[in-house]
């Protein structure tokens, strides 16, 4: 069967082709590919700057466009990471069945939703206020540009820690039309705790790049000392989400967030080692999505109290 061909035999009605459901079922595989219900990593991070902007819930209006922006941003950096890597995915037996080197998604059909994807952000951030325009193009360039990172520098990780840390900074002009540099300690924070996690994950793919030629902290350091250096990571992104907490003057529930954020992160490190990296699995990244909201929960309770 040529590529392509089981997608439109399963968009016949009545044995005839569908476009319509042909393009909904390619909505459908891009969402699936791109993890889309991942986007809960950097969204509580967005919300908590917006949050800390606002001093409590900013207006509804804002809050929905600032959740806008964030999907759109993650799905078009997704979506593009895919397409620039589809040749590596190819390659690599981990990542063969993914939808562009199976063949279930054309590269056009997926070069159209990064497009859909980037002019939805430059609407939402139209729709926010003028900065958030104005530096919205600097997003994108951000957004897409680190994919190819991997290509030349071994700290790749931190560009994509950098793609999603600009979340909580990027939510604080949305909401206040300016920039404190205060919320530059969780745009760091954001920043080491992804490229942390990446780290762990790129572990998974040390043989890979070793015959590809691709750069990564596995690759150059070793898995050993590559783990060792997430958790030093994570441990400088603790010690930001503590002066995230002093720099706002947030009180002692954001301080147990932070402890709460801390103990998940011991139990994230625990099931990983360098002889042993089998339960580096969805349920493991999982954990983070499940850091994000802790910590978004804790600071917010913060907030509101003390708002009460």
């Amino acid at each position: 069967m040529q590529p392509g061909s089981e997608s439109r035999a399963y968009t016949c009605v009545g044995g005839r082709y569908n476009p319509c459901v042909a393009w909904l079922r390619s909505v459908g595989i891009t969402l699936e590919m791109i993890k889309w219900e991942h986007s809960v990593f950097a969204l509580p991070f967005a919300l908590l700057g917006a949050m800390l902007a606002a001093e409590g819930w900013p207006p509804g209006r804002t809050l929905a466009w600032i959740i806008v922006a964030m999907v759109a941003a993650r799905s078009a950096a997704m979506a593009f990471n895919r397409l620039a890597d589809a040749a590596f995915d190819a390659a690599n037996p981990r990542t063969a069945s993914r939808a562009l080197p199976a063949g279930t998604l054309s590269r056009g059909f997926v070069a159209g939703f990064v497009v859909l994807a980037c002019a939805v952000l430059v609407l939402a951030a139209w729709q926010l206020n003028r900065l958030s325009l104005m530096l919205s193009p600097v997003a994108v360039a951000v957004l897409l540009l680190y994919s190819y990172t991997k290509r030349f520098t071994r700290w790749s990780h931190l560009a994509l820690g950098f793609a999603l840390g600009m979340a909580p900074a990027a939510a604080w002009i949305a909401v206040r039309g300016s920039l404190d540099l205060r919320i530059l300690l969780l745009t760091a924070a954001v920043t080491l705790w992804v490229a942390g996690f990446d780290i762990l994950y790129a572990c998974q793919d040390y043989d890979f790049d070793l015959r590809a030629g691709l750069y990564s902290v596995p690759k150059a350091f070793g898995i050993a000392r590559a783990l060792a250096i997430a958790r030093a990571l994570h441990v400088l992104m603790l010690a930001l989400l503590g002066g995230v907490v002093f720099a706002f003057g947030l009180g002692i529930v954001a301080a147990v967030g932070v402890f709460v954020v801390a103990l998940l992160l011991t139990y994230e490190h625990s099931l990983v080692a360098p002889n042993d990296l089998s339960r580096l699995n969805a349920a493991f990244f999982t954990m983070n999505g499940v850091i994000s909201v802790v910590f978004l929960a804790f600071v917010a309770g913060d907030l509101l109290l003390r708002r009460g």
